[in-house]
């Protein structure tokens, strides 16, 4: 029993709030994962959603009036760290951008914070905010998930703006023929047509599994490393409900030790995605081919 209480735990807290339409047909949110599955493709997560927007709301708020209040004098301590990190970003960008785009830079500093914010709320206890939304729902069975970059949908929903990205500079500084070559044309090449012709099925292959792999790879990188310390989190969350009490202090410990590792992780995460967006549309720009 306690080993399946201990399953129903982990499951509920790796559930999202789903709002969609249900066998009976109505309208309303899932309760098991079981229903969720079943609202198929028009379903929302609707945590998920929530918390991506009111953290973007808190990012352009904070930097609005850190905008707003911005002195040449002696500046205040949330002017100071906004300018230390507008130029953290400004750095990594002129350091691997080599085009001129002035919406890059930020783009950078955009996602950088976002996902930041994001990956922050794990570092909140993991029973916190799902007990917080029974409270305010009623419903003692309703899941709740903080951690948007947790949900595969919303890291792929990232990848994917970032994606459209690349293929819509790439167009417009190469043209249309441009992409095109550069997707069929290369890597193998030759001087002989008929031969270049053979080889474009093959470039084409090649070219195209490496281009869907950028968002792909973005998307799964932060999903799967943040799904992962969600999930410890859960487990050491677990430990304090065994009843012994040296296995609760055991927990205590872990989960101190486990908060302050996490802390570079949600950094890391952030600054990986930045980068690898500054660095897949800095390829997007260039035109040597």
């Amino acid at each position: 029993m306690a080993e399946q209480t201990a399953s129903g735990y982990i499951q509920h807290h790796l559930q999202n709030l789903t709002y969609g339409q249900l066998p009976n047909g109505d309208w309303g949110f899932a309760h098991t994962a079981q229903e969720a599955k079943e609202m198929g493709f028009w379903a929302f997560h609707v945590d998920t959603l929530g918390w991506s927007v009111a953290l973007g709301l808190i990012f352009v708020l904070l930097f609005r009036m850190a905008a707003k209040k911005a002195t040449s004098g002696q500046p205040g301590a949330l002017q100071n760290f906004v300018e230390v990190l507008v130029g953290f970003v400004d750095g990594s960008v002129k350091d691997s951008f080599h085009g001129r785009n002035p919406v890059i830079a930020p783009l950078a500093l955009t996602i950088f914070v976002w996902v930041f914010l994001m990956n922050a709320i794990d570092l909140i206890p993991v029973d916190w905010i799902p007990q917080l939304a029974i409270m305010l729902s009623g419903d003692a069975h309703i899941p709740f998930r903080a951690v948007s970059t947790t949900d595969p949908n919303a890291t792929l929903g990232m990848a994917l703006s970032v994606f459209a990205l690349i293929i819509f500079y790439s167009i417009k500084v190469k043209g249309i023929g441009g992409f095109i070559g550069e997707l069929t044309l290369h890597p193998f090449g030759s001087k002989n047509l008929f031969v270049q012709a053979l080889l474009i099925p093959i470039n084409f292959l090649l070219e195209f599994v490496t281009l869907i792999a950028k968002p792909i790879s973005l998307a799964l990188r932060l999903f799967g490393n943040m799904y992962a310390g969600e999930l410890v989190f859960i487990l050491i969350a677990v430990m304090f409900g065994s009843g012994l009490l040296w296995l609760s202090a055991l927990g205590i410990a872990l989960q101190w030790a486990w908060a302050v590792f996490h802390i570079l992780i949600i950094t890391l995460q952030a600054f990986i995605f930045m980068m690898l967006t500054i660095v897949y549309l800095s390829m997007a720009h260039e035109d040597n081919h």
